[in-house]
């Protein structure tokens, strides 16, 4: 009689599952992955942990941030010490880097003798028109073009945006005749705040920001006001403009430092001395000035601009990312 060889069959040969035998309920727990597992990094976790990555770590850090600090805030310093070293220390090399007498009577010298009073004032005035109607059309024309939805309105923007790939100094002159002869009107606008306030106003730039900002405010919101019978300039004024307080801040604080520091243009606008910027102001009495009088002057020009940006920092920051993401 032959030997018959039985093979097992296919479902003999799968291993038991080891979930089958376990009692109801009763589950295998997953195993836990390490945590350092898919982190690629330059240093990696583990060594890090160790007392040398750590030391290794802290010395890296802060020889970065002080060095980026010392390469921002040195000219800065420059300016300010300066301004305290008499113009013989100033030609002197190597220059030093600390004054040998501290005299803080050469800044009251500079605010005499450059009239930094009269300037400043211009400035303030300029500054300040300029962030005002800035505002309001630049804010009006975001509004319009994010949730009112004129005909044409992408065509609009794109011509907007497109104004930004435009060097300044290409526009300079043509801007220049706009506004000694501004068309149909023919109003001569030289030497009056209308040539910084108009042009500071056409800003594509703010426009793209302020309506990127808008896009994500929730139109159900404009809808509810809307079905109250609230008039679109109703719902911008209740409803947008009090959810829009971070980019507001931050085109405010944008066009005053711009209009602020803004050197050819007044130049070209404001050629009477009694009515010139601040810095159009200073550059036309730099020849008569001693060099640390000069210097001094600028440190009291930049201090407005300086003040401002440590006092609203944070504002530039949240309203540049304000509005990027829908949630």
């Amino acid at each position: 009689m032959s030997n018959i060889i039985v093979e097992p069959s296919r479902q003999d040969t799968v291993p038991p599952d080891p979930d089958a035998k376990r009692p109801a309920g009763r589950r295998s727990r997953p195993k836990k992955q390490d945590a350092s597992r898919g982190v690629r990094t330059v240093v990696s976790p583990h060594t890090l942990a160790t007392p040398r990555g750590r030391v290794i770590y802290w010395i890296v850090l802060i020889g970065v941030v002080v060095s980026f600090t010392a390469v921002f805030v040195f000219p800065l310093y420059w300016m300010v010490t300066g301004a305290l070293k008499t113009p013989e220390e100033l030609a002197q090399i190597p220059p030093s880097f600390f004054p040998t007498s501290i005299d803080f009577g050469v800044y009251a010298e500079a605010w005499d003798q450059l009239d930094l009073g009269t300037f400043l004032y211009n400035t303030l005035i300029y500054a300040g028109g300029a962030w005002l109607i800035t505002l309001v059309i630049d804010v009006s024309a975001a509004y319009a073009l994010s949730k009112l939805r004129p005909v044409l309105g992408k065509l609009v923007l794109a011509g907007m945006l497109s104004t930004l790939m435009i060097p300044p100094m290409v526009i300079l002159l043509p801007a220049y005749l706009t506004v000694k002869d501004v068309p149909i009107f023919g109003w001569d606008l030289l030497n009056t705040p209308w040539a910084i306030w108009l042009p500071a106003a056409a800003n594509g730039f703010f426009i793209f920001l302020l309506k990127r900002f808008f896009d994500s405010i929730p139109r159900e919101l404009l809808e509810a006001a809307q079905i109250d019978g609230a008039s679109p300039l109703r719902i911008l004024w209740s409803i947008v403009l009090p959810v829009s307080r971070p980019i507001i801040g931050v085109v405010s604080i944008l066009s005053v430092v711009t209009v602020w520091k803004d050197f050819v243009w007044p130049l070209l606008v404001l050629p009477d001395s009694d009515k010139m910027s601040i810095s159009v102001g200073i550059a036309s009495l730099s020849a008569q000035m001693p060099q640390n009088v000069l210097i001094a002057a600028l440190v009291i020009a930049s201090l407005p601009a300086i003040i401002v940006f440590f006092i609203f920092q944070r504002s530039i920051m949240a309203g540049l990312t304000a509005g990027s993401l829908k949630g």
